[in-house]
């Protein structure tokens, strides 16, 4: 029997894809792409929102200050779902057999408050976690301490009890720190060997 009480999830690139370049790729070209991403910290802009900035207000700021990427840096508001697309089917597949085996389910993910208002209208699925850890609410971001001990606070669940997915070192690294089992990921399949290989799920539920 496994000892882990709760599996987390991390939403961008582990639950729904989460790929701006590529988007941006697809509109302006790779060339024009680079040019901005080197001029402009479009990451650290998404962060501001992360930790609780106004969704378009920041952006639209970021925007501003950049006159040669206005339009450009505002499709990260405007056409945002445009990027935060597909959902990675193999991964729901893997939550929904979590809960059906009364296995809870929570996300802890990077993400605006009005940000991921907008996914929910998109992304129903979002609703199915027993409960939901979003740094715009929480005013802080992965890979602060803060944000895993305020999941520890909440849920009551011992550190080593926890099994997190995530596709960033950093945020791993930092789970791990505290006494978190986590897993890098890579992609789905490596997951749902993960949460086989921790007894919490079998090949026949997740359907492989």
């Amino acid at each position: 029997m496994t000892h882990i009480k709760a599996v987390v999830f991390d939403i961008g690139n582990v639950l729904i894809e989460w790929q701006p370049e590529r988007f941006y790729d697809s509109v302006i070209g790779r060339e024009r792409r680079k040019a901005m991403f080197s001029t402009v910290d479009l990451h650290g802009m998404n962060d501001e929102v992360d930790r609780g900035g106004n969704f378009k207000d920041t952006i639209y700021a970021w925007a501003k200050k950049y006159p040669e990427f206005t339009l450009e840096i505002r499709m990260w508001h405007d056409r945002w779902i445009e990027m935060a697309t597909p959902a990675i089917d193999l991964s729901w597949t893997c939550l929904r057999a979590l809960r059906a085996k009364n296995v809870p389910v929570f996300a802890l993910s990077n993400f605006g408050i009005q940000s991921f208002a907008y996914a929910e209208t998109k992304y129903p699925e979002l609703g199915e976690f027993d409960r939901r850890y979003i740094s715009g609410h929480m005013s802080v971001i992965k890979p602060d301490a803060q944000i895993y001990q305020m999941l520890e606070d909440d849920c009551g669940i011992a550190p080593e009890k926890l099994l997190f997915a995530d596709d960033r070192q950093d945020n791993i690294t930092a789970a791990q720190a505290r006494g978190w089992q986590a897993h890098l990921f890579e992609h789905p399949q490596g997951w749902a060997q993960c949460l086989i290989d921790h007894g919490l799920l079998t090949q026949a539920e997740i359907g492989q």
